[in-house]
């Protein structure tokens, strides 16, 4: 499998705090990777990074064998790199519509951008319904199906998707896992930070387990999924 994503003796600071001490991890193209961790473990920041909005204090970031980690932000995104954030982070003054739109502000090609809302609009028939309806007044899931939606409309190669299920009610995680892993399906590839480990391992192929800023262990999804020191730290001591 091709490394899509490379992330090589990553270091970033907070002032003068590292957040992150020397983390490499891989994305193979099409793969669902997922980061596993505790609060404050440093996964977030390991999105960030990715996306540009942090810069690393040393190691590199490679897309293809392309150095990804000295780009802006808004070049990140046309590298077809896109982040659904963590608190989902929709403008709720803004309609459903206009949310989406401002998803695909890096788009040249409006029939693309036409496609790609068509899609959003069949992998979720609820945000079709309230395209006109303020982001502010939807559910929590419904949101987190918008922050999906307005991630998905840049066309990227890679989604980083940051908690998707936080604070959402079981049966709408198990839908929004659903719809990622045929996302995935499409072609696109997803590294997938969650604190849902069981779900997450169950969707993924491969996963990390991160504490406080180092990666330590990684591992297929189901290897992980058995294992005991994953059992017990993030799967409730049982299966």
């Amino acid at each position: 499998m091709t490394n899509l994503l490379e992330i090589k003796n990553l270091h970033v600071k907070y002032g003068n705090v590292e957040a992150l001490h020397g983390i490499d991890l891989t994305v193979g193209e099409g793969e669902i990777v997922t980061i596993l961790g505790a609060n404050g473990a440093g996964k977030s920041t390991t999105l960030m990074t990715i996306s540009g909005l942090l810069k690393p204090s040393e190691g590199e970031i490679l897309l293809e064998g392309k150095p990804l980690h000295k780009l802006a932000a808004h070049k990140v995104v046309r590298e077809r790199i896109s982040q659904s954030p963590e608190g989902r982070r929709v403008f709720g003054t803004l309609t459903v519509r206009e949310n989406l739109n401002l998803g695909a502000f890096t788009a040249t090609d409006p029939a693309q951008t036409r496609r790609n809302l068509d899609w959003i609009y069949d992998l979720f028939p609820r945000l079709k319904e309230r395209r006109e309806q303020l982001a502010g007044t939807l559910s929590g899931g419904e949101q987190q199906m918008l922050a999906i939606g307005r991630a998905l409309m840049s066309s990227p190669r890679i989604l980083l998707l940051d908690e998707p299920s936080l604070g959402l009610a079981p049966i709408l995680v198990k839908a929004i896992f659903n719809t990622i892993r045929h996302i995935n399906k499409t072609g696109v590839t997803v590294l997938l930070v969650e604190q849902n480990a069981r779900a997450a391992l169950k969707l993924a192929h491969r996963g990390y387990v991160m504490e406080v800023g180092r990666i330590v262990m990684r591992d297929s999804a189901r290897s992980l999924l058995s294992n005991p020191d994953v059992i017990n730290a993030y799967l409730g001591g049982g299966k």
